[in-house]
Protein backbone atom coordinates (compact mmCIF):
# COMPACT_ATOMS: atom_id res chain seq x y z
CA UNK A 1 0.00 0.00 0.00
CA UNK A 2 0.99 3.62 -1.06
CA UNK A 3 -0.04 6.28 1.45
CA UNK A 4 -0.35 10.17 0.53
CA UNK A 5 -1.07 13.07 2.35
CA UNK A 6 -2.52 16.13 0.43
CA UNK A 7 -2.03 19.48 1.56
CA UNK A 8 -5.27 21.64 1.25
CA UNK A 9 -8.51 20.08 0.75
CA UNK A 10 -10.01 23.30 -1.44
CA UNK A 11 -11.51 22.81 -4.85
CA UNK A 12 -8.36 20.31 -6.51
CA UNK A 13 -7.43 18.57 -3.22
CA UNK A 14 -10.70 17.44 -2.40
CA UNK A 15 -11.23 16.44 -5.84
CA UNK A 16 -7.98 14.13 -5.25
CA UNK A 17 -9.89 12.97 -2.30
CA UNK A 18 -12.50 12.21 -4.88
CA UNK A 19 -11.04 10.65 -7.27
CA UNK A 20 -8.83 8.21 -5.49
CA UNK A 21 -11.73 6.97 -3.31
CA UNK A 22 -14.51 6.68 -5.91
CA UNK A 23 -11.85 4.70 -8.69
CA UNK A 24 -9.59 3.32 -6.12
CA UNK A 25 -10.15 -0.29 -7.49
CA UNK A 26 -9.09 0.65 -11.53
CA UNK A 27 -6.09 2.80 -9.86
CA UNK A 28 -4.65 0.07 -7.39
CA UNK A 29 -5.18 -2.00 -11.12
CA UNK A 30 -3.12 0.51 -13.06
CA UNK A 31 -0.63 1.47 -10.21
CA UNK A 32 0.23 -2.26 -9.29
CA UNK A 33 -0.62 -1.25 -5.73
CA UNK A 34 -3.29 0.56 -3.23
CA UNK A 35 -2.87 3.55 -3.50
CA UNK A 36 -4.72 5.32 -0.02
CA UNK A 37 -5.17 8.93 1.26
CA UNK A 38 -3.93 8.85 4.86
CA UNK A 39 -3.96 12.73 5.69
CA UNK A 40 -5.40 16.09 4.41
CA UNK A 41 -3.68 19.07 5.86
CA UNK A 42 -6.28 22.64 6.09
CA UNK A 43 -6.07 25.08 8.38
CA UNK A 44 -9.92 25.53 8.37
CA UNK A 45 -12.47 23.52 10.71
CA UNK A 46 -14.74 21.36 8.45
CA UNK A 47 -16.88 19.61 10.11
CA UNK A 48 -18.90 18.97 7.37
CA UNK A 49 -16.20 17.07 5.49
CA UNK A 50 -16.89 13.39 4.10
CA UNK A 51 -13.21 12.89 5.03
CA UNK A 52 -13.08 14.32 8.50
CA UNK A 53 -11.43 11.61 9.67
CA UNK A 54 -8.32 11.99 7.50
CA UNK A 55 -8.35 16.13 8.55
CA UNK A 56 -4.88 17.73 10.54
CA UNK A 57 -4.53 21.15 10.49
CA UNK A 58 -0.42 20.40 12.09
CA UNK A 59 1.59 19.34 9.36
CA UNK A 60 4.35 18.00 11.57
CA UNK A 61 1.26 15.09 11.62
CA UNK A 62 2.18 14.06 7.49
CA UNK A 63 5.81 15.23 8.41
CA UNK A 64 6.50 12.77 11.50
CA UNK A 65 4.86 9.76 9.67
CA UNK A 66 7.20 7.93 7.66
CA UNK A 67 4.37 5.49 6.11
CA UNK A 68 3.49 8.31 4.34
CA UNK A 69 5.90 8.90 0.46
CA UNK A 70 3.73 10.86 -1.83
CA UNK A 71 2.98 14.43 -0.89
CA UNK A 72 0.18 16.45 -2.98
CA UNK A 73 0.11 20.00 -3.22
CA UNK A 74 -3.23 21.62 -3.75
CA UNK A 75 -2.53 24.96 -1.59
CA UNK A 76 -1.95 27.36 -4.21
CA UNK A 77 -0.02 30.46 -3.69
CA UNK A 78 3.67 30.29 -3.30
CA UNK A 79 5.16 31.30 0.43
CA UNK A 80 3.40 27.74 2.11
CA UNK A 81 3.54 25.52 -0.74
CA UNK A 82 7.01 26.58 -0.85
CA UNK A 83 8.28 25.83 2.32
CA UNK A 84 6.01 22.76 2.65
CA UNK A 85 7.20 21.35 -1.02
CA UNK A 86 10.94 21.71 -0.24
CA UNK A 87 10.35 20.40 3.31
CA UNK A 88 8.51 17.49 1.51
CA UNK A 89 11.70 16.66 -1.42
CA UNK A 90 14.20 16.97 1.27
CA UNK A 91 12.79 14.61 3.10
CA UNK A 92 12.68 11.43 0.61
CA UNK A 93 9.03 11.71 -0.37
CA UNK A 94 7.22 12.34 -3.85
CA UNK A 95 5.68 15.60 -4.49
CA UNK A 96 2.88 15.80 -6.82
CA UNK A 97 1.35 19.56 -7.61
CA UNK A 98 -1.36 21.24 -9.67
CA UNK A 99 0.17 25.13 -8.36
CA UNK A 100 1.48 26.88 -12.06
CA UNK A 101 2.29 29.65 -9.79
CA UNK A 102 4.93 27.58 -7.65
CA UNK A 103 6.01 25.62 -10.79
CA UNK A 104 6.98 28.45 -12.93
CA UNK A 105 8.45 30.64 -9.88
CA UNK A 106 10.55 27.73 -8.56
CA UNK A 107 10.62 24.85 -10.72
CA UNK A 108 14.20 24.79 -11.17
CA UNK A 109 15.26 24.87 -7.84
CA UNK A 110 12.68 22.34 -6.63
CA UNK A 111 13.54 19.88 -9.92
CA UNK A 112 16.96 20.11 -8.85
CA UNK A 113 15.92 18.91 -4.87
CA UNK A 114 13.89 16.01 -6.45
CA UNK A 115 16.78 14.97 -8.39
CA UNK A 116 19.06 15.37 -5.88
CA UNK A 117 16.80 13.52 -3.40
CA UNK A 118 15.81 10.58 -5.49
CA UNK A 119 12.69 11.66 -5.71
CA UNK A 120 9.90 13.19 -8.09
CA UNK A 121 8.37 16.35 -8.45
CA UNK A 122 5.40 15.95 -11.04
CA UNK A 123 2.98 18.77 -12.44
CA UNK A 124 0.60 17.31 -14.87
CA UNK A 125 -2.03 19.39 -13.54
CA UNK A 126 -0.07 22.64 -13.55
CA UNK A 127 -0.79 23.57 -16.95
CA UNK A 128 -3.76 22.15 -19.26
CA UNK A 129 -6.13 20.89 -15.92
CA UNK A 130 -7.44 17.18 -17.55
CA UNK A 131 -5.38 17.64 -20.49
CA UNK A 132 -2.81 15.51 -20.60
CA UNK A 133 0.36 17.59 -21.98
CA UNK A 134 3.58 17.44 -20.15
CA UNK A 135 3.39 14.05 -20.09
CA UNK A 136 3.00 13.79 -23.77
CA UNK A 137 5.72 16.56 -23.99
CA UNK A 138 8.15 14.84 -22.06
CA UNK A 139 8.07 11.15 -23.56
CA UNK A 140 5.63 10.93 -26.58
CA UNK A 141 7.18 14.14 -27.96
CA UNK A 142 10.76 12.92 -27.01
CA UNK A 143 12.24 12.48 -30.46
CA UNK A 144 10.97 15.96 -31.76
CA UNK A 145 12.61 19.23 -31.44
CA UNK A 146 9.90 21.44 -30.61
CA UNK A 147 9.99 24.29 -32.27
CA UNK A 148 6.79 25.84 -30.84
CA UNK A 149 3.55 26.10 -28.84
CA UNK A 150 0.34 28.09 -29.19
CA UNK A 151 -2.43 27.96 -27.26
CA UNK A 152 -5.86 29.01 -24.86
CA UNK A 153 -4.46 28.07 -21.77
CA UNK A 154 -7.24 30.01 -19.45
CA UNK A 155 -10.39 28.96 -18.99
CA UNK A 156 -12.10 31.96 -17.51
CA UNK A 157 -11.33 34.07 -20.24
CA UNK A 158 -12.26 31.97 -23.10
CA UNK A 159 -15.37 31.45 -21.36
CA UNK A 160 -15.56 35.78 -21.33
CA UNK A 161 -14.61 36.33 -24.75
CA UNK A 162 -17.14 33.21 -25.84
CA UNK A 163 -19.72 35.34 -24.26
CA UNK A 164 -18.93 38.67 -25.80
CA UNK A 165 -19.11 37.22 -29.29
CA UNK A 166 -21.80 34.83 -29.49
CA UNK A 167 -23.77 36.88 -26.60
CA UNK A 168 -22.91 40.33 -27.12
CA UNK A 169 -22.35 40.79 -23.52
CA UNK A 170 -19.69 43.09 -22.73
CA UNK A 171 -16.79 42.51 -20.98
CA UNK A 172 -18.10 43.22 -17.20
CA UNK A 173 -21.07 41.35 -17.77
CA UNK A 174 -19.24 38.34 -19.05
CA UNK A 175 -17.19 38.50 -16.14
CA UNK A 176 -20.32 38.62 -13.98
CA UNK A 177 -21.39 35.65 -15.93
CA UNK A 178 -18.11 33.53 -15.17
CA UNK A 179 -18.04 34.32 -11.62
CA UNK A 180 -21.49 33.12 -11.26
CA UNK A 181 -20.65 29.90 -13.24
CA UNK A 182 -17.99 29.05 -10.84
CA UNK A 183 -15.46 29.70 -13.83
CA UNK A 184 -14.01 32.97 -12.45
CA UNK A 185 -12.45 34.18 -8.71
CA UNK A 186 -14.18 36.52 -6.60
CA UNK A 187 -10.63 38.47 -7.37
CA UNK A 188 -10.25 37.44 -11.16
CA UNK A 189 -7.18 39.60 -11.90
CA UNK A 190 -4.68 36.63 -12.49
CA UNK A 191 -6.85 35.65 -15.26
CA UNK A 192 -8.39 38.24 -16.97
CA UNK A 193 -4.79 39.87 -16.83
CA UNK A 194 -2.83 37.14 -18.60
CA UNK A 195 -1.04 36.10 -15.63
CA UNK A 196 -2.20 32.15 -15.63
CA UNK A 197 -1.72 32.12 -19.15
CA UNK A 198 1.77 33.29 -18.73
CA UNK A 199 3.10 30.95 -15.88
CA UNK A 200 1.38 27.98 -18.57
CA UNK A 201 3.26 29.30 -21.38
CA UNK A 202 6.78 29.34 -18.76
CA UNK A 203 6.19 25.88 -17.67
CA UNK A 204 5.32 24.55 -20.93
CA UNK A 205 8.29 26.42 -22.62
CA UNK A 206 10.83 25.41 -19.95
CA UNK A 207 9.80 21.91 -21.24
CA UNK A 208 10.01 22.00 -24.70
CA UNK A 209 13.03 23.89 -24.85
CA UNK A 210 14.88 22.41 -21.96
CA UNK A 211 15.81 25.82 -20.54
CA UNK A 212 14.36 27.61 -17.82
CA UNK A 213 11.82 30.38 -19.33
CA UNK A 214 10.93 32.95 -16.23
CA UNK A 215 7.23 34.20 -16.39
CA UNK A 216 8.14 37.42 -15.16
CA UNK A 217 10.34 38.20 -18.10
CA UNK A 218 6.99 37.02 -20.87
CA UNK A 219 4.81 40.21 -22.25
CA UNK A 220 1.67 39.63 -21.03
CA UNK A 221 -1.55 41.58 -21.46
CA UNK A 222 -5.16 40.70 -20.33
CA UNK A 223 -8.38 40.65 -22.03
CA UNK A 224 -10.43 43.81 -19.86
CA UNK A 225 -9.68 46.45 -22.71
CA UNK A 226 -11.80 44.24 -25.67
CA UNK A 227 -15.07 45.17 -26.51
CA UNK A 228 -17.96 43.89 -28.30
CA UNK A 229 -17.39 46.07 -31.77
CA UNK A 230 -14.14 44.39 -31.36
CA UNK A 231 -15.42 40.93 -31.72
CA UNK A 232 -17.45 42.76 -34.33
CA UNK A 233 -14.51 43.29 -36.52
CA UNK A 234 -13.13 40.16 -36.31
CA UNK A 235 -16.24 39.26 -37.66
CA UNK A 236 -16.14 40.99 -40.79
CA UNK A 237 -12.59 39.87 -40.80
CA UNK A 238 -13.29 36.63 -40.94
CA UNK A 239 -11.69 36.16 -37.56
CA UNK A 240 -12.21 35.86 -33.88
CA UNK A 241 -10.22 37.11 -30.62
CA UNK A 242 -8.47 35.13 -28.16
CA UNK A 243 -6.42 35.13 -25.46
CA UNK A 244 -3.03 33.48 -27.40
CA UNK A 245 -0.19 32.14 -25.10
CA UNK A 246 2.43 31.36 -27.72
CA UNK A 247 6.42 31.07 -27.44
CA UNK A 248 8.87 29.75 -30.28
CA UNK A 249 12.67 29.05 -30.14
CA UNK A 250 14.56 31.22 -32.57
CA UNK A 251 18.10 30.78 -32.68
CA UNK A 252 19.43 30.09 -29.24
CA UNK A 253 16.52 32.60 -27.70
CA UNK A 254 13.13 32.50 -26.83
CA UNK A 255 10.21 34.20 -28.31
CA UNK A 256 6.99 33.96 -25.63
CA UNK A 257 3.77 36.66 -25.23
CA UNK A 258 0.68 36.50 -23.86
CA UNK A 259 -1.92 38.42 -25.10
CA UNK A 260 -5.21 39.11 -27.13
CA UNK A 261 -4.80 38.02 -30.59
CA UNK A 262 -7.08 37.88 -33.69
CA UNK A 263 -6.66 34.74 -35.38
CA UNK A 264 -8.69 33.47 -38.65
CA UNK A 265 -11.68 30.75 -38.37
CA UNK A 266 -9.29 28.50 -40.09
CA UNK A 267 -6.77 28.39 -37.58
CA UNK A 268 -6.36 25.58 -35.12
CA UNK A 269 -7.81 27.26 -31.99
CA UNK A 270 -10.18 29.34 -33.43
CA UNK A 271 -13.31 26.88 -32.59
CA UNK A 272 -12.27 26.58 -29.31
CA UNK A 273 -15.20 28.22 -26.66
CA UNK A 274 -16.50 28.65 -23.49
CA UNK A 275 -13.96 26.93 -21.11
CA UNK A 276 -12.20 24.72 -22.94
CA UNK A 277 -8.20 25.03 -23.45
CA UNK A 278 -6.07 23.88 -26.56
CA UNK A 279 -2.53 23.42 -26.94
CA UNK A 280 -1.09 23.34 -30.20
CA UNK A 281 3.03 21.39 -30.24
CA UNK A 282 5.04 22.35 -33.49
CA UNK A 283 8.05 19.22 -33.49
CA UNK A 284 10.27 19.07 -36.92
CA UNK A 285 8.87 14.67 -36.99
CA UNK A 286 5.48 15.19 -35.84
CA UNK A 287 4.71 18.62 -37.89
CA UNK A 288 1.92 19.91 -35.41
CA UNK A 289 -0.07 17.78 -32.94
CA UNK A 290 -3.18 19.68 -30.65
CA UNK A 291 -3.91 18.65 -27.16
CA UNK A 292 -7.65 19.76 -26.49
CA UNK A 293 -10.07 19.77 -23.42
CA UNK A 294 -11.11 21.19 -20.08
CA UNK A 295 -8.06 23.09 -18.77
CA UNK A 296 -9.79 23.59 -15.81
CA UNK A 297 -12.49 22.32 -12.78
CA UNK A 298 -12.89 20.04 -10.42
CA UNK A 299 -12.41 16.55 -11.74
CA UNK A 300 -10.38 17.55 -14.56
CA UNK A 301 -7.50 18.69 -12.48
CA UNK A 302 -7.72 16.10 -9.63
CA UNK A 303 -7.67 13.59 -12.54
CA UNK A 304 -4.13 14.94 -13.43
CA UNK A 305 -2.86 14.81 -10.31
CA UNK A 306 -3.90 11.16 -9.84
CA UNK A 307 -2.81 10.39 -13.00
CA UNK A 308 1.05 11.56 -11.57
CA UNK A 309 0.48 9.87 -8.43
CA UNK A 310 -0.16 6.60 -10.21
CA UNK A 311 3.15 7.02 -12.44
CA UNK A 312 5.34 7.86 -9.16
CA UNK A 313 3.83 4.25 -7.84
CA UNK A 314 3.74 2.57 -11.03
CA UNK A 315 7.30 3.13 -11.76
CA UNK A 316 8.81 2.47 -7.82
CA UNK A 317 12.27 3.14 -7.66
CA UNK A 318 12.21 5.66 -10.77
CA UNK A 319 12.84 9.22 -10.13
CA UNK A 320 12.84 11.83 -12.84
CA UNK A 321 16.48 13.85 -13.57
CA UNK A 322 14.42 16.44 -16.12
CA UNK A 323 15.87 19.63 -14.70
CA UNK A 324 15.42 22.84 -16.10
CA UNK A 325 18.98 24.54 -16.37
CA UNK A 326 18.86 28.30 -16.36
CA UNK A 327 21.59 28.65 -19.49
CA UNK A 328 21.00 32.16 -19.81
CA UNK A 329 19.16 35.17 -17.29
CA UNK A 330 18.53 36.87 -20.39
CA UNK A 331 17.25 34.39 -22.93
CA UNK A 332 14.08 35.54 -24.14
CA UNK A 333 14.06 37.99 -27.18
CA UNK A 334 12.29 41.34 -26.38
CA UNK A 335 8.88 41.48 -27.75
CA UNK A 336 9.28 44.43 -29.79
CA UNK A 337 11.54 42.56 -32.47
CA UNK A 338 8.94 40.25 -33.17
CA UNK A 339 7.06 40.78 -36.44
CA UNK A 340 3.79 41.02 -36.65
CA UNK A 341 0.60 43.23 -37.58
CA UNK A 342 -1.72 44.94 -35.94
CA UNK A 343 -5.51 45.56 -36.01
CA UNK A 344 -6.40 49.18 -34.87
CA UNK A 345 -8.93 51.87 -34.30
CA UNK A 346 -9.00 54.97 -33.60
CA UNK A 347 -11.62 57.63 -32.56
CA UNK A 348 -11.21 60.83 -35.41
CA UNK A 349 -12.48 64.62 -35.64
CA UNK A 350 -11.70 64.27 -39.34
CA UNK A 351 -11.59 60.96 -40.91
CA UNK A 352 -10.24 62.21 -44.71
CA UNK A 353 -7.34 64.09 -43.22
CA UNK A 354 -6.95 61.06 -40.25
CA UNK A 355 -6.96 58.36 -43.49
CA UNK A 356 -4.17 59.96 -45.25
CA UNK A 357 -2.00 60.31 -42.08
CA UNK A 358 -2.46 57.18 -41.18
CA UNK A 359 -1.43 55.70 -45.10
CA UNK A 360 1.66 58.40 -44.81
CA UNK A 361 3.05 57.88 -41.46
CA UNK A 362 1.82 53.52 -40.94
CA UNK A 363 2.86 52.55 -44.34
CA UNK A 364 0.51 50.18 -46.10
CA UNK A 365 -2.78 49.85 -44.34
CA UNK A 366 -6.16 48.32 -44.70
CA UNK A 367 -8.65 50.14 -44.10
CA UNK A 368 -12.10 47.78 -42.35
CA UNK A 369 -15.38 49.78 -41.65
CA UNK A 370 -18.70 48.19 -39.90
CA UNK A 371 -21.94 49.18 -40.81
CA UNK A 372 -23.30 49.61 -37.08
CA UNK A 373 -24.62 52.85 -35.36
CA UNK A 374 -22.21 54.73 -33.66
CA UNK A 375 -18.98 53.95 -35.17
CA UNK A 376 -19.02 57.24 -37.55
CA UNK A 377 -16.29 58.65 -36.01
CA UNK A 378 -13.81 55.82 -35.78
CA UNK A 379 -11.94 54.46 -38.63
CA UNK A 380 -10.30 50.88 -37.88
CA UNK A 381 -7.72 49.16 -40.06
CA UNK A 382 -5.02 46.61 -39.98
CA UNK A 383 -1.35 47.06 -40.79
CA UNK A 384 1.58 45.38 -42.47
CA UNK A 385 3.86 42.65 -40.52
CA UNK A 386 6.34 45.36 -38.86
CA UNK A 387 8.89 44.87 -35.81
CA UNK A 388 6.22 45.22 -32.80
CA UNK A 389 8.63 47.78 -31.13
CA UNK A 390 8.40 50.31 -34.16
CA UNK A 391 4.98 49.86 -35.05
CA UNK A 392 3.83 50.69 -31.32
CA UNK A 393 5.45 53.62 -31.17
CA UNK A 394 4.03 54.77 -34.62
CA UNK A 395 0.60 53.90 -33.41
CA UNK A 396 0.84 55.66 -30.12
CA UNK A 397 1.59 58.76 -31.87
CA UNK A 398 -2.03 58.95 -33.52
CA UNK A 399 -3.34 60.01 -30.92
CA UNK A 400 -1.28 62.97 -30.21
CA UNK A 401 -2.70 64.51 -33.96
CA UNK A 402 -5.42 67.17 -34.53
CA UNK A 403 -7.33 65.28 -36.62
CA UNK A 404 -7.70 61.66 -34.43
CA UNK A 405 -9.05 62.07 -31.03
CA UNK A 406 -7.52 58.84 -29.66
CA UNK A 407 -6.22 55.22 -30.07
CA UNK A 408 -9.19 52.69 -28.81
CA UNK A 409 -7.74 49.30 -29.91
CA UNK A 410 -4.72 47.61 -30.16
CA UNK A 411 -5.14 43.96 -31.13
CA UNK A 412 -2.62 42.10 -32.66
CA UNK A 413 -2.84 39.54 -35.84
CA UNK A 414 -1.32 35.94 -34.65
CA UNK A 415 -1.01 33.55 -38.32
CA UNK A 416 0.85 31.08 -36.74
Amino acid sequence: MVNVAVLGCGVVGSGVVEVIKKNSFSISQRAGMEIKVKWILDIRDLPDSPYADLLTKNSEDIFNDDTVSIIVETIGGVRAAYEFTKKALQSGRHVVTSNKELVAKHGPELLKMASDNKVNYLFEASVGGGIPIIRPLNQCLAANEIHGITGILNGTTNYILTQMKKEGKDFADALKEAQKNGYAEADPTADIEGHDACRKIAILSSIAYNEYVNCENIYTEGISKLTVTDMLYAEKMNSTIKLIGISKRVGNKVYARVSPAMIRKDHPLANVEDVFNAIVVKGDAIGEAMFYGRGAGKLPTASAVVADIIDIVKHTGMYGNNIWERKSYDNLINSGENDIGFFVRVKVRNSEEAKKFISRSLGQVEFISLNKPGLQDELAFVTAKEKEGPMLEKIKVLGTIASIKEVVSIIRIEEE
